[in-house]
């Protein structure tokens, strides 16, 4: 009898523990899609499946709880598991409780670094003359980085206006009175993420204006030759033609609620 009537405490355990794990995740996914919390973690495109995911698991949760307060749930005696029985879905009831205490990050400048946004925009010896049908003032940043590695030829485009948003990174190689202004691209998720950037030349150090730091640049587009490290021998620089903006206004914004560019 005892041992019976603890299985049975245990079953009822397990099953309050995946009726929970069940409401803490549709919770979760529907706290990252009204906060507009997915855009840090995931494209766009997903977000109807984020918002749909959330919904069937907090009815889902819903039921299981509901079922188990009626004393309907299902004998799982026979459930077969990979995991100790209660394991997994503790698993996952901690970390949604996690998901929701803590609000995910931007990706920062360290992981820019990693992730090797010190590749310059490639570029061509000889200039050749071309034509694009954007405005130059009114490209975003990855839309300067894809004109730019379409047409690789830096004198093309000097004197063209430029007006871009992006976050400060410094980059050893280069001079002190140039910053690489970065924004990363998903393409699916944020782990998938990489890193874009162009330099931006400064009238003075870049010491005033801090890693991480999100700026909006105004200026003209100029041709240089800049040092780049080499992304397998890293100890190794050499110096390459790039297209980089030279600043005119500089101005210091808020981290934008929608930091990431998309493809």
């Amino acid at each position: 009898m005892r041992s019976s009537s603890a299985q049975k405490r245990k079953r009822n355990l397990f099953s309050w523990l995946e009726g929970l794990s069940l409401l803490a995740w549709g919770v979760l996914l529907l706290k990252y899609s009204f906060t507009g919390q997915y855009k840090l973690l995931i494209h766009p495109n997903y977000y109807s499946f984020v918002l749909g995911s959330g919904i069937i698991l907090l009815v889902l949760g819903i039921i299981k709880v509901k079922s188990i307060s009626n004393n309907r749930q299902p004998n799982n005696s026979e459930h077969i598991s990979l995991f100790p029985p209660g394991l997994s879905n503790s698993l996952l009831l901690i970390v949604a409780i996690a998901g929701l205490l803590i609000s995910p990050k931007v990706l920062t400048s360290q992981t820019a670094i990693k992730r090797g946004v010190g590749d310059l925009p490639l570029t061509t010896v000889q200039p050749q003359a071309f034509r694009t049908t954007s405005k130059p003032e009114e490209r975003s940043l990855i839309e300067w980085i894809r004109t730019i590695n379409a047409y690789p030829e830096p004198d093309a485009y000097s004197g063209q206006p430029a007006n871009i948003t992006g976050f400060v990174l410094h980059l050893s190689e280069l001079p002190d009175n140039y910053i690489m202004l970065s924004r990363f691209v998903i393409t699916c998720c944020a782990v998938d993420a990489y890193p874009i950037g162009i330099p931006i030349k400064l009238d003075n150090s870049r010491s005033n204006y801090p890693v991480d730091t999100w700026l909006t640049v105004k200026g003209v587009a100029i041709a240089e030759t800049l040092p780049v490290k080499d992304r397998i021998e890293t100890n190794t620089i050499t110096a390459k033609r790039s297209v980089a903006i030279a600043a005119r206004s500089i101005e210091t914004i808020p981290t934008p609620a929608d930091p990431y560019s998309y493809r």
